[in-house]
């Protein structure tokens, strides 16, 4: 019989967090042990109800835990559970190069692991990969990346990680960076958004009702071509996230993406 992994999520007061923890509840490989999150301590109708504190996690067992915080708050907890052995799901955004680093030392060569995705929508892997295949043979690239009125970053992590892989794309293609930007005079300033990796211009659009869209435009001469993907639902991303709780544990350090656990 498989073993149940022991879960804990780390910020489930908020909206993220509180579909994770739907998602672990009704899974049969894994059962929810704790909940942290310090603007909601004590709260919640049935066990295990909402902690500030992260000892928490050690005294329910947890064995992974999945953070969708503030960077700020990554930046503290997640050291803290690699130092006790406690393996990480982070799709938190607004963390940078720095601390992919940092995260790399605390959980290389040592009892517990980290899988970081900026995306857990299969979807979203998906479009990053034609992306991929697209950006060698198109003339020019732009990304709009559409979200709800509270994401707190822009652009998205997603946006960013789908320019880079753009440039890279390009780079080991041997057809060299997109050409320059011709516009010579912005009526409004930002009105061609800003530029990523590779020269890429990214756009970020922030209303209610949103949830997270993509939308990756490559044109060449006398045609164009769209790649979209949208999170209609909080829900899109939960496959993602199991398989990354369920792999976790046999992935030694940190893991980037989703890529690696869907064999992309």
């Amino acid at each position: 019989m498989t073993a149940v992994l022991r879960v804990g999520v780390l910020g489930g007061a908020g909206r993220m967090g509180q579909e994770v923890c739907r998602a672990v509840e009704e899974a049969g490989d894994m059962t929810l042990v704790a909940i942290v999150d310090p603007a909601a301590q004590g709260e919640g109708s049935a066990p295990p109800s909402v902690s500030s504190s992260l000892d928490v996690l050690l005294d329910a067992g947890a064995q992974v835990v999945v953070d969708f915080t503030a960077a700020a708050a990554a930046r503290r907890s997640l050291p803290w559970c690699a130092a006790r052995g406690i393996h990480a799901v982070v799709g938190t955004t607004g963390l940078g190069p720095e601390d992919m680093a940092a995260l790399a030392a605390a959980f290389t060569g040592g009892p517990a692991n980290c899988v970081v995705a900026p995306n857990f929508a299969v979807g979203a892997v998906l479009m990053l990969r034609f992306c991929e295949l697209a950006a060698p043979f198109m003339d020019g690239a732009e990304i709009v990346e559409l979200h709800h009125d509270a994401k707190r970053d822009a652009p998205s992590g997603t946006a960013m990680l789908t320019a880079e892989r753009i440039a890279a794309a390009r780079a080991a293609a041997g057809v060299g960076p997109l050409p320059p930007d011709p516009t010579t005079h912005a009526v409004l300033d930002g009105a061609r958004g800003g530029a990523a990796a590779g020269g890429v211009r990214v756009h970020s659009v922030r209303l209610p009702g949103l949830v997270a869209h993509q939308e990756v435009l490559f044109g060449a001469l006398g045609q164009s071509l769209t790649i979209r993907h949208d999170s209609y639902d909080r829900r899109s991303f939960m496959p993602g996230v199991l398989l990354a709780v369920r792999e976790v544990p046999a992935r030694p350090g940190l893991t980037v993406g989703l890529e690696p656990l869907l064999g992309l």
